[in-house]
């Protein structure tokens, strides 16, 4: 028996009239866009099947990464779009709710929430910084061939594992040396966890992955620091992403 449609939730707002041509958008589901109003806040939603977008099939597809980057990719444009019009709160992706009225119960429980967040990201962007130490970590090239003495061998293993705490290290002084510059040029940062796979074969091993909410006012600065900082390391490359939506500075429960 189909399950009926749900509401899936992209992103809130304030400002209506801006919102004007956000109906011509079609959603993760190809859906048209609309909008649900409540205590001032604007939240831009679509109707979704939730025999696809409902708990228990999210709980499949969001294991389908195919599914998941298409769905990924609709969502994130329509947040796009809907920053354009002013300062928005991104929900997080697949926030659904059955029906229009439990996200009206959202907004009014959340109001003072998403006030705080509308406020903190007015006229600010999010950038990313990833930074990848091209260092080598010590190996075993070079090591002389043939029978080695169970003595040699330790000391070998000894001075390996030295050069490596000692790589290791220096790779956190630098990331927290960059981390603590740049962010003299934001309003806010975090650090992010560093990706599972932390070998990167064009960059290296990375060792910093963090955001940065900056003032629109200063985005140029911000790019001219990070630019200035990798150009003047020659052991650490430097990945600059954004702007893009603040999704890590708006953090509001809005649990469907």
């Amino acid at each position: 028996m189909p399950l009926g449609e749900g509401v899936w939730v992209y992103a809130v707002t304030t400002d209506r009239a801006a919102l004007t041509g956000i109906t011509e958008i079609r959603g993760v589901a190809d859906e048209p866009l609309r909008i649900v109003s409540e205590v001032g806040y604007e939240a831009v939603v679509g109707s979704v099947d939730l025999d696809e977008f409902g708990e228990q099939a999210l709980r499949r597809n969001l294991e389908d990464l195919d599914w998941l980057s298409q769905v990924a990719r609709r969502h994130d444009a329509v947040v796009a779009s809907v920053c354009t019009t002013g300062p928005t709160v991104p929900l997080r992706l697949a926030t659904v709710y059955f029906d229009d009225e439990r996200v009206r119960t959202m907004l009014h429980e959340q109001a003072a929430a998403f006030g705080e967040a509308l406020d903190r990201i007015a006229g600010r962007a999010e950038w990313g910084v990833r930074a990848f130490s091209n260092l080598s970590a010590p190996g075993n090239a070079g090591q002389p061939s043939g029978k080695r003495s169970g003595t040699e061998y330790l000391m070998q293993r000894r001075a390996q594992v030295t050069a490596r705490r000692d790589a290791e290290t220096l790779a956190a002084r630098q990331a927290d040396s960059i981390y603590a510059e740049l962010g003299q040029g934001a309003v806010a940062s975090i650090r992010q966890p560093l990706s599972q796979s932390t070998l990167s074969p064009r960059h290296g091993s990375e060792i910093l992955n963090a955001t940065f909410l900056v003032d629109d006012r200063r985005s140029r600065e911000f790019v001219a620091s990070v630019e200035a900082v990798d150009a003047r390391s020659d052991t650490v490359d430097l990945v600059l992403t954004g702007p893009w939506p603040p999704y890590s500075f708006t953090a509001v429960e809005a649990e469907a």
